[in-house]
């Protein structure tokens, strides 16, 4: 049988690793902004669309966003319940997709003639909070966090995590499946959900 301790992770995690992906975005690492981009990236893509903007409009909005939160993010911060930092994100991401529709109406009429014109003049009526359900939105987030923080696994490690918390199936099964002790999965799959944990500190809600 597979060693029972196959679950240390590839690279110890530095002092800097330790916190929270967000307080690392506010320490101007280069590697926490890149790792956070590739997770909200798709999100703010998202809510662009969902709102009616064309694909490359979208795209424009990512980078507005974006750099808005470069500059801002310092100032976010948790006073009351009600203040999460999703919410704070879809404000950023409300505003900057406003700012296309406004930047539309300045806009001479064309091809499309004064109907269409008309409809561009029209600011949407967005709504003050995001409506995607919590449960879609941290599903989505989690799994590609998780894509994100493979690296940092052996192998064994990860197989058994997946094994259990994706694929549904029984430590046990896990277990003789990989080779491993049943203690060696339950512990492979508790290091994995703790380095999640810590990745997504203040992001999902």
């Amino acid at each position: 049988m597979a060693d029972e301790h196959p679950m240390t992770p590839r690279n110890e995690q530095s002092e800097s690793t330790s916190l929270s992906l967000i307080e690392r975005v506010r320490l101007r690492d280069a590697q926490a902004w890149r790792r956070f981009s590739e997770l909200y990236g798709p999100v703010v893509y998202r809510w662009a669309q969902r709102h009616g903007l064309q694909p490359h409009d979208a795209a424009d909005v990512v980078q507005e966003v974006f750099a808005s939160v470069a500059q801002n993010l310092g100032g976010f911060r948790r006073r009351t319940a009600a203040d999460t930092f999703r919410g704070w994100l879809w404000t950023v991401t409300r505003n900057k997709v406003l700012d296309v529709y406004r930047r539309r109406q300045s806009e001479p009429a064309g091809a499309g003639g004064s109907t269409a014109h008309r409809r561009l003049e029209q600011l949407p009526e967005l709504p003050e909070f995001d409506d995607e359900p919590a449960d879609t939105f941290a599903a989505d987030l989690s799994h590609r966090a998780l894509l994100l923080i493979q690296t940092e696994f052996e192998t064994t490690t990860w197989q058994a995590f997946w094994t259990v918390a994706v694929d549904g199936k029984s430590p046990a099964d896990a277990a003789e499946e990989l080779g491993l002790t049943v203690a060696a999965v339950y512990k492979a799959k508790s290091r994995v959900l703790l380095r999640l944990r810590q990745e997504l500190d203040g992001l999902l809600d």
